[in-house]
């Protein structure tokens, strides 16, 4: 289906060609968002030139007649879509799609009406009369199914689909007048479970109802040849376990990601620290372990633990020993992992080549790890690394990402430069880098280099870049050097005689970006310099130091036709006119940031229609926005997905309304500063069901007591949430354990102190202003709850 999309013969296909694909027994698709929106993207293309014709009604009949089908039956071919294996945010997102909005509304209400009967430990009672409109579609020829955003989907639905089609209702009622137990999975063998050979990938992210331990038996069983398996953000999913549920099968692909925890320890001040241990429930995935002595070997060979703060030294070290063919590893954000664990699995799995460790404790010994693989532990500083399993590797690393690692020194990161010359993609932001270790780095097949937040010169950066002309990712925000040729730093013996030094223009001519993230030096003049480079861009965010101009953003728009997001913060004059023409010239551009700039922005460019946006960030920029420009932005802009307002002081109660029923498939949502938005509570914004990032602050003191609580079960895929203090009509906010958590991965209040201004300190009768004090921080992973309190703002 996906294929056919593409093809643009596919519009022009007759209405009899698509009922017959759609009712076909083989109709193979990824999921049923691809059917429904080939099904859409058909009647659009077919009937929406027809809408902008007068006499609508007499033109839509001669269309229907050329199409050879009748008025009625365009909506019923939308009706064999099925409705309940849709991604919430997907169906909630078509409400107000004027071919589905009937069928959408109604799919949401048996979608929250099968959820409000599901018990925490029984997920079957779905009718059997109408179980079939809830069947996956798998056939013979599938090789991907993707459930990924369905909170709906259980445990049973994804077995009835896993039988043959007439064997179904007879299982599902024995299910119900039995009461089998599922948690145990050796009754599998006794049913006809059907075998999807092509199989190959699964991917199940968000879908809390699942319990993962039992859908993985049944993945084992019925898809013997799976090779990928996504199942993200499951927090309850113990990963000691992994090893356990995918031994001795043919899965080489886990992610296993959950939200990174916004407590990094290198970036905040702890106030005060508590754990709470959890309870653990007689779930399948936390029954004791069956393991053997040794841990089985495993075919795993790309892996994904991103944000497992759970996830300690004894489980890399299962996964050193179980996975010998391991060659990716991301454990971005795993914060109980040690620098010795991560360099005795370094030295272990002899074919690693590609290594997220992000915001870890990456650092010497690990570094020391990669220098020394092939030449044995000499170099190995710390006696604690294990030598008994060590392997020799002369493999060369691909990917390393290590930004944020506080415990990387300056020698050690020149001296890991000067040996990995096969490098793709390099994350060294907010690391110790000097000039000394880009000048010795000798590589040149760099794609995506990051060096943000760093102390390099524009001299340091243009050799890398000069050397590497495949790059088409470069982050160097936040590198205020970028200011000088060369750092105070930098030794003068180092520096490359012959090279130009003017950066962008060199830059321009080496490279075809197509991701740029800069701040300091840049400008308008460097837009023009860096030209020839822009002609693929996707991605340019311009911020700090950056002195992107009215100018600038008009070549952009020149420039860069394949523009998808676009990000400017803190620059220095933005205007109606530039905004418009922004909107009104890139056609791809999906996200939008206009944050903290100087300008004369107005309501005229909200008349800019600019269906294709999916992100908006619009931060004190315009602070003239009452409730009439609101609703005209969702008019214009009626597809967003995620939207971020700050300092709308002249919203009040009635935005509430305004935003859920013109972007009613929100995910996330940030208010702050937004006038009385939340002055009589925050009911209205539970339409937005979709909600997965929530952040409400200074918008009113409404915010009632249980409102984290209640949030959490009236939105299913709800994981971060941020308010304050300060919004709290009856002064406090009751917390959630691991009982009423639902799908809450984090939540973090802020919490104020009234202080006069500076330049008032000494006038008694000056008024008082709310300033930040600490923030509280709640994060939950399969074992505990963290309760911390900090002294910065985290949002």
């Amino acid at each position: 289906m996906i294929w056919a999309m593409s093809c643009d013969a596919f519009v022009d296909l007759p209405y009899s060609f698509i009922i017959s694909c759609v009712k076909h027994p083989h109709l193979t698709v990824y999921s049923e968002r691809h059917l429904c929106e080939a099904l859409l993207a058909w009647f659009a293309a077919n009937l929406e030139s027809v809408r902008q014709t007068s006499g609508f009604e007499d033109v839509l009949v001669n269309k229907f007649d050329q199409m050879n089908m009748t008025k009625s039956e365009y909506t019923n071919i939308l009706e064999e879509i099925r409705v309940d294996l849709l991604p919430l945010w997907f169906i909630m997102g078509k409400c107000r799609c004027s071919y589905f909005s009937v069928i959408a509304k109604h799919g949401v209400c048996n979608i929250f009406g099968l959820m409000k009967k599901l018990t925490k430990d029984s997920n079957f009672l779905k009718l059997a009369d109408d179980w079939s409109y809830s069947r996956i579609r798998l056939t013979e020829y599938s090789k991907k199914l993707d459930l990924s955003g369905c909170p709906q989907m259980t445990s049973v639905a994804v077995l009835l689909s896993l039988f043959h089609e007439s064997d179904g209702p007879l299982m599902l009622n024995a299910m119900r007048n039995t009461n089998i137990e599922l948690e145990y999975s050796n009754w599998l063998s006794h049913f006809p479970i059907l075998s999807f050979k092509a199989m190959a990938e699964v991917d199940i992210t968000k879908c809390s109802q699942l319990d993962v331990g039992i859908v993985l038996e049944y993945f084992k069983k019925s898809f013997p040849f799976l090779t990928t398996i996504r199942m993200a953000y499951f927090l309850d999913f113990e990963t000691n376990k992994f090893c356990d549920l995918l031994s001795n099968s043919t899965v080489c692909e886990v992610d296993l990601t959950v939200d990174i925890s916004p407590l990094l320890s290198s970036n905040v001040s702890v106030l005060y620290c508590e754990s709470e241990s959890r309870s653990m429930q007689n779930r399948y995935f936390s029954m004791p372990s069956r393991r053997r002595p040794r841990p089985t070997l495993s075919h795993i060979s790309k892996l994904t633990l991103e944000g497992r703060t759970d996830f300690s030294d004894s489980e890399l070290s299962d996964i050193a020993e179980c996975c010998n063919s391991l060659i990716y590893l991301n454990i971005r954000g795993c914060l109980s992992v040690t620098d010795i664990g991560i360099a005795n699995l370094i030295l272990r799995c002899v074919k690693l080549h590609s290594i997220i460790a992000s915001d870890t404790s990456f650092g010497r010994s690990s570094i020391s790890a990669l220098c020394s693989r092939g030449q044995g532990t000499a170099n190995i500083p710390l006696m604690e690394v294990d030598t008994e399993h060590l392997k020799l590797s002369d493999i060369n690393l691909q990917l390393l990402h290590i930004g944020g690692c506080k415990g990387v020194c300056e020698t050690s990161l020149e001296d890991l430069l000067s040996k990995e010359h096969k490098l793709k993609s390099l994350c060294l932001r907010g690391t110790c880098l000097v000039d000394q270790a880009l000048y010795r780095f000798p590589g040149s097949t760099l794609e995506m280099l990051d060096v943000s937040n760093t102390m390099i010169s524009r001299d340091a950066l243009m050799h890398t870049v000069v050397r590497n002309s495949g790059l088409t990712h470069l982050v160097a925000s936040g590198c205020r050097n970028l200011c000088l040729h060369r750092s105070k730093n930098s030794e003068d013996n180092l520096s490359p005689p012959n090279l130009s030094e003017n950066f962008f223009i060199k830059l321009g001519k080496e490279c075809q970006l197509e991701k740029l993230t800069i701040g300091w030096g840049f400008s308008d003049l460097s837009v023009n310099e860096i030209a020839p480079a822009l002609i693929s861009l996707k991605a340019l965010t311009v911020g700090l130091g950056g002195s992107l101009g009215p100018e600038g953003l008009k070549q952009l728009c020149i420039l860069c036709p394949l523009l998808e997001s676009l990000s400017i913060t803190f620059q220095q004059v933005i205007s109606d006119v530039v905004i418009m023409n922004l909107l009104v010239t890139l056609r791809k551009l999906q996200a939008l940031s206009v944050c903290y700039c100087i300008g004369d922005l107005s309501p005229l460019f909200l008349n800019c229609k600019a269906s294709y946006l999916r992100k908006l960030k619009l931060e004190r920029v315009t602070p003239w926005m009452t409730n009439d420009d609101l609703a005209l932005l969702t008019q214009n802009c009626a597809n967003l997905m995620e939207l971020s307002l700050v300092g709308c002081t002249r919203l009040d109660v009635d935005a509430q309304q305004i935003i859920s029923s013109g972007w009613p498939g929100l995910v996330s949502l940030h208010l702050e500063d937004c006038g009385l938005v939340t002055a009589d509570g925050v009911d209205n914004l539970f339409d937005c069901k979709a909600m997965e990032n929530l952040l409400l602050r200074h918008n009113g003191c409404g915010i009632r007591r249980n409102f984290i609580i209640h949030a959490a079960s009236k939105l299913p895929m709800l994981r971060s949430l941020s308010l304050d203090w300060c919004d709290a009509s009856e002064g406090d906010l009751n917390l959630p354990n691991f009982s009423d958590r639902y799908s809450l991965s984090n939540v973090k209040i802020a919490r104020c102190k009234l202080r006069k201004c500076s330049l008032d300190f000494h006038n008694k009768s000056a008024p008082e202003r709310p300033v930040h004090k600490e923030t509280l921080v709640l994060v939950w992973n399969s074992t505990s709850l963290q309760k911390t309190v900090v002294k910065e703002r985290i949002t």
